[in-house]
């Protein structure tokens, strides 16, 4: 069976990933910070499957750890045959604008984080002449904006990375792509008043990384609408730009 590696896998995006895969046959190497919160998780999801309560391996993985990147994937049982990297986290992005440690962490976790391990599984896929490498990207990354642009400066980081790293692989038997996902109905949402035709769910996001994970893209929409506003937003002058009101606000 084809094994996945799920990074960030408490998050409510990998956890809908992680279901959809094991729907489909996969084995799931789970790694997260809270070793105790992904082992719940990777019981709950091999007994929904009708397999053994252990069915599903769990790991430790800080990413802004990255002096321990190498050390964990030493450790991980096999190779994988694709890894998804669902970690990411917007903070406080007005706290952020004044507080160099939290900007510093924003972008860690965001961007510079990732990137040891996922070089890592580009040397091992290299290697082996196989596997697919897919990053959650966001749509705050295609253009920065006041309200948010550590956050979405790291975004874009991320994807340019992915996209570099997915050019130098080109014919040796890897994908790596982007995908983004827009606003997300997720625990890190409750508040926000969103557009419910440009908000996607988990399990919406789940489907198009499975589609993903067979496809040439490079980037994927998980909301096909959110390709055609950024491909506008990044073309608006920025006077015009500056004057638009893109603030996600909280409800009440």
């Amino acid at each position: 069976m084809p094994v996945m590696l799920i990074l960030g896998a408490t998050s409510d995006i990998a956890r809908a990933v992680a279901a959809k895969f094991c729907q489909q046959g996969w084995e799931l190497l789970l790694a997260g910070r809270d070793l105790d919160a992904t082992e719940s998780i990777a019981r709950d999801l091999a007994l929904r499957a009708g397999r053994d309560q252990n069915a599903f391996a769990s790991f430790v993985f800080d990413a802004a750890q990255t002096q321990n990147h190498g050390e964990f994937w030493d450790k991980l049982p096999c190779c994988p045959d694709a890894v998804l990297c669902a970690i990411g986290g917007g903070g406080d992005p007005a706290a952020a604008q004044y507080d160099f440690s939290l900007a510093e962490t924003i972008m860690r976790v965001n961007f510079t984080g990732l990137v040891p391990v996922l070089l890592m599984a580009a040397e091992a896929f290299e290697k082996r002449g196989r596997g697919t490498i897919i990053g959650i990207g966001s749509v705050a990354g295609d253009r920065g904006r006041a309200a948010n642009y550590v956050y979405g400066s790291a975004k874009a980081g991320f994807a340019t990375f992915l996209a570099g790293l997915s050019d130098r692989l080109i014919g040796k038997g890897i994908n790596v792509i982007t995908v983004k996902p827009g606003p997300v109905i997720t625990r890190m949402s409750e508040g926000l008043s969103l557009n419910p035709w440009l908000t996607a769910q988990p399990k919406q996001v789940a489907d198009a990384v499975y589609r993903a994970h067979r496809s040439a893209k490079q980037t994927i929409y998980v909301k096909p609408l959110w390709r055609l506003i950024m491909l506008i937003l990044v073309h608006v002058p920025s006077p015009i730009f500056r004057r638009m009101n893109l603030a996600v606000r909280r409800k009440g």
